[in-house]
């Protein structure tokens, strides 16, 4: 079988202010998809002969996003496996390989990350078909995009000889992001493609050239493996082991070294969707250039990308801008410095703004609140409850709430009292007691909630029953 392994770590910083850590640009619908950057990684792959539902790997605070997206796409059997840090590549296709031989140990794996566009699924699939004749053959295949500009952002494959005429070659060497005289000769040259980071070898094939080259990341890896636990729908992997290992891709750790490394030319209309102007190059553009969504008005504006999420955005005599407009940011920034804009949220961390983390909409696994208003004392939230979900039972010690129902019917438990309240019903939830809104209908329950106290971030909840299995401040 082959195993999809789709690599969902990452925040996406340069595609702030709509990419933050808690929702990052793998996950987002963005305006005018059907679908997910993430979705779209497995949709793509629909119709592949002898496919199995993925294995995807992703850090612990995005798992129900991971498992929800996953149920919207139609996927009930995949493993998700939670890395407790990040560490790059090669660690991560380890644990699928580990998990792949266990399940079939003539399992292949295609290893994918989860923030690429690729517009030709029929080219892919393609390219993905002469990787399986030489996984057969033992290889371990990268896909090289055939690049199309002197692109000074991506590293580069120099091809080696023809392995299936001019479909497949071995790889000659693996280079650094160049200068851009440098990436003008490799484009000239024709013997260099962009390295896309989408990898397929068979998982017993990995996991030999790993003992080979980088057996200390093996050894980590099989002893986080061995000291696995089921989490509900998860597979957690234990912060003790995991963090002994070394961070490196499998490009440093494995191809670079390998004899039996091999690259497909790949032209599928490919974009990792580095930035900004990536979402612009992929958009559809208007008569003079512009890529624009949501409530726009544009005078004298061209070859611009404007995306205004809750609200009117005006522009007035701009080129190469991009503007991007949330509930709580607003980014505008020179296109041809797209790049430049990780700095912006590195500075957001420094300062401890909440701004780089969330959004004022935050998803959980019951729903969803949305921050409305807040000053000294007291915050107002809009709170969504899903049919069949249930906040936990908690408490906090520094404030109290009010809550009202403005959708639905909902359940709420306050220490030993249980009402059923509807529309236009209220209760007062006293400071300190143990508390839940729970929704057994068929319909999604609403609240709006008033928090008075002196302390009101979301680190103050001590939960006590929790069916999601989160710790206290998740």
């Amino acid at each position: 079988m082959l195993y999809p392994v789709v690599l969902a770590g990452g925040i996406g910083s340069r595609l702030w202010p709509v990419s933050r850590a808690q929702l990052p640009k793998q996950f987002i619908q963005f305006p005018g998809w059907s679908e997910s950057l993430f979705q779209g990684t497995l949709t793509r792959l629909a119709g592949l002969p002898d496919i199995a539902d993925p294995i995807v790997i992703c850090n612990h605070e995005h798992r129900f996003l991971v498992a929800e997206q996953l149920r919207q796409a139609g996927f009930e059997q995949s493993a998700i496996i939670l890395e407790p840090v990040g560490r790059n590549t090669a660690p991560a296709a380890a644990l699928a390989a580990l998990l792949g031989v266990t399940n079939d140990p003539e399992a292949r794996l295609l290893v994918l990350p989860a923030d690429h566009v690729i517009q030709d699924r029929q080219a892919l699939a393609s390219a993905i078909e002469l990787g399986n004749e030489l996984v057969a053959q033992s290889r371990l295949v990268t896909f090289g995009i055939v690049p199309g500009a002197p692109e000074t952002g991506y590293g580069y494959i120099e091809r080696g000889e023809a392995l299936v005429d001019d479909a497949a070659f071995a790889i000659k060497r693996f280079v650094e992001k160049p200068a851009l005289d440098t990436a003008r000769e490799y484009l000239a040259s024709g013997n260099y493609l962009w390295n896309s980071g989408m990898f397929m070898f068979s998982a017993s094939g990995l996991l030999e050239e790993l003992q080979a080259f980088a057996p200390d990341i093996l050894a980590n890896c099989r002893d986080a493996w061995q000291g696995r636990q089921a989490l509900g729908d998860f597979i957690q992997i234990p912060v003790e082991q995991f963090t002994q290992c070394r961070g490196d891709s499998i490009d440093y750790a494995v191809m670079e070294h390998t004899e039996h490394g091999a690259v497909i030319p790949l032209v599928a209309g490919w974009n990792d969707l580095g930035a900004w102007d990536a979402m612009w190059e992929v958009g559809e553009r208007d008569q003079d250039g512009n890529v624009s969504s949501g409530d726009v008005l544009l005078e004298r504006v061209s070859d611009s990308y404007v995306q205004a999420g809750s609200r009117l955005v005006a522009a007035v005599g701009m080129k190469d801008a991009l503007i991007v407009e949330t509930a709580d940011c607003v980014l505008v920034a020179d296109k041809n410095n797209a790049q430049d804009i990780k700095a912006i949220v590195e500075r957001l961390k420094i300062e401890q703004r909440s701004e780089c983390e969330h959004h004022s909409l935050v998803y959980r696994p019951w729903g969803s609140y949305q921050s409305l208003a807040q000053g000294t004392g007291y915050q107002v939230k809009h709170i969504v409850v899903n049919p069949g979900e249930a906040l936990s039972l908690q408490l906090h010690h520094r404030r109290a709430e009010h809550w009202t129902v403005i959708k639905g019917t909902g359940v709420v438990r306050c220490d030993e009292r249980e009402v059923s309240l509807t529309v236009n019903e209220s209760i007062f939830i006293p400071l300190g007691s143990k508390h839940r809104l729970a929704n057994p209908h068929a319909d999604p329950v609403e609240i709006i909630e008033v928090q008075v106290g002196e302390y009101l971030g979301e680190d103050d909840i001590v939960r006590f029953e929790d069916r999601y299995g989160r710790a206290a401040a998740e």
